[in-house]
């Protein structure tokens, strides 16, 4: 089925346009897409399921060949992007309901979109796919609690119930997916070449409900939110690779440790956010709009980074210190 290969790279590559696209679609018309907000969990859950289904037990071996570069990928990932989200609540002194929004996506785990940003960066994709393994395993414990420690200030934050929602939307699906490719590994086979397409529709969706629920808190805050997004982003990009060369990786494994950083599994800061603040739709609106920015700022950087690597050999880059 080359045509289904061709379209899905297609969407792929012009998935931050299909976002744009449909946001604005939704502002003009949000009961186009509002309804899909009480849905959002299970098309979360679907997204992991087709992230568990690409990954093979031999995905989790860049653990054991990386162990130092993991562990600071991830304790890079959960300590810098927090803290990130707090010192800009406080700087820009947010509103609650968009400091709780702003500190969820922060303390997400990493999106399966870097493993694919890092591919184009010419950094090391194992380590990538590794980093964001281990983070997704450990969201359940880290993320709510975390977000308990920065976030309680604001808000009352029920840990268990959270815990519980990252373990049924995100942990579940990603081991189920898993066995499936383990033991059923023929017929899994034919649905893998379709399911970043299917993630592809399936983020654009969420992203649109969210959009369309929160229309007119958009209007009135949006400018806002964007700055913050693209501040929390970009800082988590640029801190991610500095502390990366100074903790002594190479440049190749600090391109990864970077955008692994920099970029959060917003899907399931919306969902997080839909399910567990669902009185206050703007609380997804963050989120949302990092699943649209990080997309097209991983992308710019990751065509620098290709473009630096073109210059010089790819074995004399990996051994760059």
């Amino acid at each position: 089925m080359p045509w289904i290969l061709r379209l899905t790279q297609w969407m792929q590559k012009t998935f931050a346009i299909w976002v744009i696209v449909f946001s604005a679609i939704a502002l003009w018309q949000p009961s186009y897409f509002v309804w899909l907000t009480a849905y959002i969990p299970w098309i979360l859950g679907l997204i992991m399921l087709g992230m568990g289904m690409t990954l093979t037990l031999s995905d989790f071996r860049g653990v054991f060949r990386y162990p130092r570069a993991v562990l600071i990928g991830v304790v890079a990932h959960f300590v810098v992007m927090p803290s990130l989200a707090y010192l800009l609540c406080t700087l820009f002194q947010l509103p609650p309901a968009i400091a709780i929004g702003v500190i969820l996506v922060g303390c997400c785990p990493g999106g399966t979109a870097s493993n694919v940003i890092t591919y184009m960066a010419r950094g090391n994709t194992a380590l990538s796919v590794a980093c964001t393994s281990v983070s997704t395993l450990l969201a359940p414990i880290l993320t709510p609690t975390i977000f308990y420690l920065l976030a309680s200030q604001w808000i009352k934050i029920d840990v268990g119930s959270m815990f519980i929602s990252i373990l049924q939307v995100v942990l579940v699906p990603i081991l189920l997916g898993l066995l499936l490719r383990q033991y059923f590994k023929i017929q899994v086979q034919r649905y893998i070449q379709v399911m970043p397409m299917i993630s592809v529709v399936a983020i654009v969706l969420i992203v649109a409900a969210i959009i369309g629920a929160s229309k007119a808190s958009i209007l009135q805050s949006g400018l806002l939110i964007l700055v913050v997004v693209i501040l929390h982003n970009g800082l988590g990009f640029l801190i991610g690779y500095w502390a990366s060369r100074c903790l002594k990786l190479s440049h190749y494994d600090s391109k990864a440790i970077s955008i692994e950083v920099g970029m959060q599994n917003s899907g399931l800061g919306v969902a997080l956010a839909a399910v567990h603040f669902a009185a206050s739709p703007i609380t997804a609106v963050p989120s949302a709009i990092f699943s649209l920015w990080h997309n097209i700022s991983g992308a710019a950087l990751a065509t620098y980074w290709a473009r630096q690597a073109e210059k010089q050999p790819e074995s004399s880059e990996q051994n760059v210190q």
